[in-house]
């Protein structure tokens, strides 16, 4: 064979092959490279500042789930399901004149497994959450301590702006037993961190909880004062490696779940994105849909 005939057929081989290829779905590069680049690709808009179309078909066939890489790299075997915004907001409990309701448990419809995210204070500003919350499209409450939060205000405004529904609320200026202090003091706190987060984040809370889930009568005087529409506790709270129930041993539809940011000091070495991957588990593991309390409170 001539050496011209001996290339064409090569050529021949190698677009026979590619051919082959193809139609079994193979490709050149690996499939965790693939799925990296894809991720990139979307988020950073592509290089038109639009997600890549090929990208997307090839690593996420269902718009509505992110590529597979992206939970699995923070340790989910399966993404975490979203609960979709309600036709209403849930009732809020009857308050006495001049109080403010307090809520632990949101009403949601009948057979509806929904619970809710909320992290308190601020002291731990992990840029490995940020990314954590954007792939994983977490709806996170924020209650704000200013005491600790304040030097990191930047850090709870990227992840408020992620544009995954975070809110921002009032866990006071600095973080006292609220039950030990006269009225006027606890409508400082509380207001005083209504008119910073306000100065800083051009809106004023809704929402206030206080810190060690500790109120009384002038508490619920003074957040009704200071314009906030209810005080939020919670039924679940996350420890360094399990949840603890307020009641039972397994979530309940409509439980607020208590986190906290914190690092690796107070969480005995692990880091934030790993106490959230465990508590992410734990609500995968019991069958439930994450939600956005702003949307049912």
């Amino acid at each position: 064979m001539t050496s011209a005939r001996r290339l064409t057929a090569g050529l021949l081989a190698a677009g026979a092959l590619a051919l082959s290829l193809a139609g079994c779905g193979e490709s050149v590069e690996p499939i965790e490279r693939l799925g990296r680049k894809a991720t990139a690709e979307v988020q950073d808009g592509g290089a038109n500042g639009a997600p890549s179309s090929s990208a997307s078909a090839s690593t996420n066939p269902s718009p509505s789930l992110p590529p597979a890489d992206t939970y699995r790299r923070w340790g989910l075997s399966r993404p975490v399901e979203l609960a979709p915004k309600p036709d209403r907001k849930a009732p809020l409990p009857t308050a006495a004149p001049g109080r403010v309701p307090v809520v632990d448990r949101i009403p949601v419809p009948a057979g509806e497994k929904t619970v809710f995210l909320t992290f308190d204070d601020g002291a731990e500003r992990d840029p490995e959450f940020l990314k954590m919350a954007a792939d994983l499209r977490l709806p996170i409450s924020m209650f704000l301590t200013d005491s600790v939060a304040s030097a990191g205000y930047d850090h709870f405004a990227a992840l408020r702006d992620l544009g995954n529904g975070s809110v921002i609320n009032n866990h006071t200026l600095s973080h006292p037993n609220m039950r030990t202090l006269s009225y006027e003091a606890q409508k400082t706190q509380i207001c005083g961190q209504q008119d910073r987060l306000a100065a800083r984040f051009g809106t004023r809370p809704r929402l206030f909880r206080p810190p060690y889930g500790n109120y009384n009568d002038n508490t619920l005087r003074a957040a009704k004062d200071c314009g906030a529409e209810a005080v939020v506790l919670w039924r679940a709270s996350m420890q360094i490696r399990n949840l603890q129930y307020a009641e039972g041993s397994a979530l309940k539809p409509g439980d607020i779940i208590l986190a906290h940011f914190r690092g690796p000091s107070e969480l005995k070495g692990s880091t934030e994105t790993q106490m959230t991957t465990r508590m992410l588990q734990k609500i995968q593991e019991q069958g439930f849909k994450i939600g956005r309390l702003e949307d049912y409170l």
